[in-house]
């Protein structure tokens, strides 16, 4: 495929942009006493993940999410019991979809778009997150980055589902609501869509990626998409 052409192969991103990490708020507001503790989290568990790769060292995303909570919580000085770490965990296994999930994804599919995941979860036995949030049946492959050892926004994980789908990198197009994801897609030669849900947003600074289609739901994002089928 020309690079002048927009894929036909859509990459979704699955924490936050398809599965809502907010049904954790409250486990965050009993625990912490504030909401806004689930984004610090979040931004360590993200901080950390890519602080691992660029170190040349991995630990699964899920234990680096129990540490992240962990971290917190000791510099908040907050005591965290087992039953707090187990509640965690099973919220975090059993996320739902965000509302606008099935829809769009229906649209793409019935357009004639391939549709596959890339995260940065392990894999899990069935019933998987995406099973249990009704999403799983709308994607041809799965893929986790455990399987190169790198977090997003290393070439390489791009670079898998390029490989194993035996395309080029630029015969995909990630969709995904954090702009640090788009901005690893796009500079290892994919197309970025960029979703911005709330605590998202564009960052304006010299040699930063523009993402080639943004919105703000993922319906309207799907709309876009659909509209560069053929061109």
């Amino acid at each position: 495929m020309s690079s002048e052409r927009f894929p036909s192969i859509i990459v979704f991103d699955v924490n936050e942009t398809l599965l809502d990490i907010d049904t954790l708020t409250p486990l965050f507001i009993r625990v912490f006493g504030k909401q806004r503790v689930l984004r610090e989290w979040f931004a360590q568990l993200v901080l950390y993940s890519q602080t691992m790769t660029l170190s040349g060292l991995y630990t699964p995303f899920g234990e680096l999410g129990v540490g992240a909570l962990q971290m917190v919580a000791d510099i908040r000085q907050v005591t965290l019991t087992d039953a707090d770490i187990n509640e965690f965990k099973e919220r975090m296994s059993s996320l739902p979809a965000h509302p606008d999930a099935a829809p769009a994804l229906t649209r793409l599919r019935d357009a004639g778009f391939r549709l596959v995941t890339l995260t940065n979860s392990a894999s899990s036995a069935s019933p998987t997150p995406l099973e249990k949030a009704g999403l799983s049946q709308f994607f041809e492959q799965h893929f986790s980055i455990e399987t190169v050892g790198k977090f997003k926004p290393a070439p390489d994980t791009y670079q898998l589902v390029a490989d194993t789908l035996a395309v080029d990198t630029s015969d995909l197009c990630l969709v995904a609501c954090h702009l640090w994801d788009t901005i690893g897609a796009q500079a290892a030669g994919c197309r970025g869509a960029f979703l911005t849900r709330p605590y998202n947003a564009m960052l304006n600074a010299p040699n930063v990626p523009v993402p080639d289609l943004t919105a703000s739901d993922l319906s309207t994002l799907a709309d876009l998409i659909i509209s560069k089928k053929g061109a």
